[in-house]
């Protein structure tokens, strides 16, 4: 445990060295947050009443919301392990005390815990200067959203690993990282709520893994989901984040016999 607690402090220090990109990132999700915010209760003022369950307050919550947590959790992928498995790096990373999956893990928690801090409550607080954003309703539901924000990241970080493992059989997995990086963007609920979908889609999402990585903690903290259906949501989190890693362990061993086999 103290192990991993290192590398999350080392996920977090590295990341917090890009300044810049920090701001840059802080300045682009609050500007486009203010942008997406007009459009909802554009939508919402057009037809009257909530929209999906979704008054305006918490529309614009769930908007910005999800500008926070945009650089929080991993939806757009990580370069770090494709690159290793083509270099062959990926063999000294074998080699190491630590499971790989866990280690990289770790390191993602860190670079979560930044750009939340760095990036997502400045975004946060600037959505709720200008804007009048519904909250969770109680202590103990900012608790659990706070428990499904990190299973956000677990979600996200198991998705993109097994992406970037699936180098160990092919050249060039970035087409299949951007059809990875659509996918997720429209059925995890940055785009618009998955609620607002057509019922053939939204059945197609709540079979996915992806609102498991925004819609939920969104929905939690926007205030849209209160009682029993705070548990089921994240039991949703929790059953994709096991399977997910679970799968990532399969894909990784079987990774490693290949790179065995061919002599790493």
């Amino acid at each position: 445990m103290r192990t991993m607690l290192l590398l999350v402090r080392a996920g977090f220090r590295r990341h917090s060295t890009y300044r810049l990109a920090l701001l840059a990132g802080l300045t682009t999700n609050s500007v486009f947050g203010v942008i997406r915010a007009s459009i909802v209760l554009a939508a919402i003022g057009s037809a009257g009443s909530a929209i999906g369950g979704y008054s305006a307050p918490m529309a614009v919550a769930f908007v910005w919301w999800g500008q926070a947590l945009l650089g929080t959790v991993n939806l757009w992928g990580f370069q770090e392990v494709k690159e290793r498995v083509r270099s062959g790096d990926i063999a000294v990373d074998f080699l190491r005390p630590l499971d790989p999956q866990l280690v990289y893990l770790a390191g993602d928690i860190g670079r979560a815990g930044i750009n939340f801090v760095a990036r997502g409550l400045p975004a946060l607080l600037i959505g709720a200067v200008l804007f009048d954003l519904a909250w969770p309703p109680s202590p103990g539901a900012w608790l659990v959203g706070a428990a499904s924000v990190g299973l956000a990241v677990v979600v996200a970080f198991a998705g993109n690993f097994i992406v970037s493992l699936l180098s160990f059989w092919l050249i060039e997995v970035r087409g299949i990282q951007l059809v990875w990086m659509i996918l997720s963007g429209l059925f995890c609920g940055l785009y618009l709520p998955v609620p607002w979908f057509p019922g053939w889609l939204r059945t197609i999402a709540d079979w996915s893994p992806w609102p498991a990585m925004l819609q939920h903690p969104l929905d939690i903290l926007s205030g849209r989901l209160v009682g029993a259906d705070l548990g089921l949501v994240v039991a949703n989190q929790v059953v994709w984040a096991v399977l997910l890693l679970a799968l990532g362990q399969v894909v990784l061993r079987a990774g490693r016999r290949r790179l065995e086999v061919q002599g790493g």
